[in-house]
């Protein structure tokens, strides 16, 4: 199992710049890729963004070019830089972390509790 801890969220204006962390600990040489998704009020949890072991990145269309997606494994930790937010990226950001598809998949993915992100003027 993987715990993570989300951090960063907030009320932020529509162009401002917002930096989510996400603190992994537990079973974490165990992770495949990890990333960050999104769910607005009424709507379904989507992807942002994701990274690899590899460092290989993927972005979801709506943020490409406004987010970017970093690790740094001597601090267990995974950010999500947004810039030039807009009000349609106001939802529960999400960290996931992934083990891979060798896990057994009830047990493949681990999910934090979620921050908040608001933008608006």
């Amino acid at each position: 199992q993987v715990q993570l801890v989300e951090s960063g969220g907030g009320l932020v204006q529509p162009g401002g710049s917002l930096r989510l962390s996400c603190a992994a600990s537990g079973s974490i040489f165990s992770i495949y890729a990890m990333g960050w998704y999104r769910q607005a009020p009424g709507k379904q949890r989507e992807l942002v963004a994701t990274i690899s072991n590899g460092f290989v990145t993927n972005y979801a269309d709506s943020v490409k070019g406004r987010f970017t997606i970093s690790k740094d494994n001597a601090k267990n930790t995974v950010y999500l830089q947004m810039n030039s937010l807009k009000p349609e990226d106001t939802a529960v950001y999400f960290c996931n972390a992934d083990r891979g598809p060798l896990v057994i998949p009830t047990m493949r993915q681990s999910w934090g509790q979620g921050t908040q992100v608001t933008v608006s003027s």
